[in-house]
């Protein structure tokens, strides 16, 4: 797969291994994983952070292997917990408020930075446009720099 912004090939990443089924070892009980999941949630993880300590301190490897097909993102979901936008919007945001703070009024030449807001803000575009044809943003939502922080929570 090529880079979207870059004149290079990229390397491919690494994939899971194709098992549809929980191994031996690990915790397979789904009412005692969606428990723990509820309660990451709550104490303020993201769903990757809440992925990560799962498999790492609570012996499941694959959430969904356990749940059935579901995500941890759908549980959380389910159970109204988390922002009121999409996780990987909110990071994208959260990026660009970082970058508009970098800018401001003591690097207002740095051409580099001002181009990673460029594309950082064409990310979010394109990312919203996909949300609002789905249903999970309003479809009078508008990307607006002056109004990032307020939505970033």
């Amino acid at each position: 797969m090529a880079r979207m912004y870059a004149k290079r090939k990229g390397k491919s990443g690494s994939t899971k291994p194709h098992n549809e089924t929980a191994p031996e070892w690990s915790n397979k009980d789904s009412s005692a994983v969606t428990g723990l999941i509820i309660e990451l949630g709550k104490a303020g993880h993201s769903s990757a952070e809440i992925g990560t300590i799962l498999r790492d301190q609570h012996a499941v490897p694959d959430v969904r292997a356990v749940l059935g097909g579901k995500r941890i993102s759908s549980v959380l979901a389910a159970n109204d917990i988390g922002g009121s936008y999409p996780e990987d919007m909110m990071n994208l945001m959260r990026k660009a408020v970082g970058i508009i703070n970098h800018i401001g009024p003591g690097n207002h030449k740095d051409l580099h930075n001002k181009r990673s807001l460029e594309l950082t803000e064409a990310k979010i575009r394109r990312l919203a446009k996909y949300y609002i044809g789905e249903g999970r943003l309003d479809s009078d939502w508008k990307y607006k720099r002056d109004q990032l922080r307020l939505m970033v929570e």
